[in-house]
C-alpha cells in the first residue's frame, strides 16, 4: 500500500469527530486564523500582522511563566521556578528568530501599507508593558497609553504593587542567609529597581564561592541567561526597525530607532552584570 492509499482509521485513528473533541476545537483555531484582517491590498501586510499576533501569544506564554516563576520563588520553591526560567529564554529564542522573517520585507514593501496603521505601535503593547514591569523595569510613563482602557491600567497598577521577579529573587536570597541591604528589601516596589552596592558585594559572596551557595548560583546564572535573550531581542528589534523604515519617526509617535535604542541601555538585573567585573 502506498502513502496515498493508507488510511489511519484501519489502525484506530479518530476520523469521526462530529461529537468529538477536534484540534481545531480544542486550539480554537476558527478564531484564531480567521483573526488577520489586512486593510490594504499589499501582499507583506499578512506578514506583519502575523509577525505581531504570533509575538502577542509568545508574550502571553512568558507571562504565564514569570508569573508562575515570581511566586515559586516567594515560596521557596526554587526547582520549578528554574525550569520556568529556562523555558523564558527559550521563548525569547523563538521571538528572536521571529525578526528573522520580518527582516524579508523591504522598505519599499512595507511603505505599501504603512499608513493604514494610523497610530498604532508595538510599544502600546499591554503584554510587553507587562513584562517589563515583571521585571522591574517601572516606567511610570508608559501607563499613559493604556489610560483609555481601565481594565488594562488596572492590570498594570496591579502589577506595579506586586514585587518584582528581581524582588523576590533578592528577598529569597537574603531568607537563605546571603543577607541583602534593607532598604532594598523595604524600598517601594513600585519604582525600577536601581543598582545597589551592597546587593553587588552579596551577589560576589555567591559567585566567589558557587558551591557553597549552589542554588542561589544556579538561579543568577538563569536570570542573567534570560536577559541575554531579551537583550537580544532588543537589538534584533532596533536593527529590524533600522533596516525596515531608517530613522523615521514610529507610527506611535516614538523616534521609531532612536526610541529602541534607549531600551538597549536598561539592565534588569544590574548587580548580576556587574559582579563579574569584580571577581
Amino acid at each position: 500500500m502506498t502513502s496515498s492509499q493508507y488510511d489511519p482509521a484501519s489502525e484506530g485513528a479518530e476520523t469521526d469527530f462530529a461529537r468529538r473533541m477536534s484540534y481545531g476545537h480544542y486550539l480554537a483555531l476558527d478564531a484564531i486564523l480567521g483573526a488577520q484582517h489586512p486593510l490594504s491590498e499589499a501582499h507583506d501586510e499578512m506578514l506583519f500582522i502575523i509577525q505581531h499576533q504570533t509575538t502577542e501569544l509568545w508574550m502571553r506564554l512568558a507571562i504565564h511563566e514569570l508569573s508562575a516563576a515570581r511566586r515559586s520563588i516567594a515560596k521557596d520553591e526554587v526547582q520549578p521556578a528554574m525550569k520556568m526560567l529556562a523555558r523564558m529564554s527559550r521563548i525569547f529564542e523563538q521571538l528572536n528568530g521571529a525578526w528573522d522573517v520580518l527582516r524579508t520585507m523591504t522598505p519599499s514593501e512595507y511603505t505599501r501599507f504603512r499608513s493604514q496603521l494610523g497610530q498604532s505601535s508595538g510599544f502600546q503593547s499591554r503584554q510587553y508593558r507587562q513584562i517589563e514591569f515583571l521585571l522591574g523595569n517601572r516606567n511610570h510613563a508608559m501607563l499613559k497609553p493604556h489610560a483609555h482602557d481601565l481594565e488594562t491600567t488596572q492590570l498594570l497598577e496591579a502589577e506595579l504593587a506586586t514585587p518584582s521577579l528581581y524582588d523576590e529573587v533578592l528577598r529569597l536570597a537574603d531568607r537563605n542567609g546571603l543577607k541583602m541591604p534593607a532598604a532594598v528589601l523595604a524600598r517601594d516596589v513600585r519604582e525600577t529597581h536601581s543598582f545597589n552596592e551592597g546587593v553587588l558585594q552579596a551577589w560576589r559572596i555567591v559567585y566567589e564561592a558557587p558551591e557553597t551557595h549552589w542554588m542561589l548560583y544556579e538561579l543568577a546564572e538563569k536570570l542573567v541567561d534570560f536577559e541575554d535573550y531579551f537583550r537580544r531581542w532588543r537589538f534584533n528589534h532596533v536593527t529590524t526597525v533600522e533596516r525596515v523604515i531608517g530613522f523615521k519617526r514610529g507610527t506611535g509617535g516614538t523616534g521609531g530607532v532612536s526610541y529602541l535604542k534607549r531600551m538597549l541601555e536598561v539592565e534588569l538585573f544590574p548587580e548580576l552584570w556587574r559582579v563579574r567585573t569584580i571577581l
